[in-house]
């Protein structure tokens, strides 16, 4: 074999080993970049998006009102202001301390009736939870204590919000919840501004 040839032979076999190198090389690249690329991705797509306030309070109201609520049962009864009604059909207490009264409020009426007043005048809630049934209040005479409707660490209240206002023959359900008081205590009277007081026997 002549020199000529044996150069051209060894340049043959060092261009494949260095192709094949290369080839190793770009295919190790080519997986650490992958599963950087899996991760930057799973890290700079956009997080899902925070519910808005709206977005909560319509998420309280569709989980808590009108749960297992029964409209025919009518617990207690009482007139408002303007021709209200508001009819309470469920007071129930919950093994996570508390308790919710659920009912349903009515136009009976001649006039459109917003729910302003409604909210109560305790400065926090009525600030916090315009357009709602916050300024409802429990209190237990035997224990001579009152409970005010209970509230997230925003001031929000545990109630239906955002309560539109209610025309001629209109009802709207409402729900709102309570600390509970001692389980010793079946029985208490239930207000909602505007409203007449109620007797309320509790359940559960």
């Amino acid at each position: 074999m002549s020199i000529r040839s044996s150069i051209k032979s060894r340049r043959a076999v060092a261009a494949v080993s260095m192709a094949a190198a290369l080839a190793l090389a770009v295919t190790g690249c080519g997986a650490d970049d992958g599963g950087k690329a899996t991760d930057t991705g799973s890290q700079s797509s956009p997080a899902a998006p925070k519910p808005s306030d709206e977005d909560k309070g319509t998420k309280q109201e569709d989980t808590a009102a009108g749960d297992n609520v029964d409209p025919n049962v009518k617990l207690a009864e009482a007139k408002g202001d303007r021709g209200m009604q508001l009819v309470v059909n469920q007071v129930k207490r919950d093994s996570g301390g508390f308790v919710t009264v659920q009912g349903v409020l009515k136009n009976e009426g001649s006039e459109v009736v917003g729910p302003s007043a409604w909210a109560g005048s305790e400065s926090v809630i009525a600030g916090n939870n315009l357009n709602s049934v916050g300024g409802a209040t429990l209190v237990d005479k035997a224990g001579k204590k009152r409970y005010y409707i209970l509230r997230d660490t925003d001031g929000r209240c545990l109630c239906t919000t955002r309560m539109s206002a209610l025309s001629p023959g209109q009802t709207a359900p409402v729900f709102m919840q309570f600390p509970a008081p001692p389980s010793t205590t079946t029985e208490v009277d239930f207000n909602l501004p505007t409203f007449g007081t109620m007797s309320l026997k509790i359940s559960g």
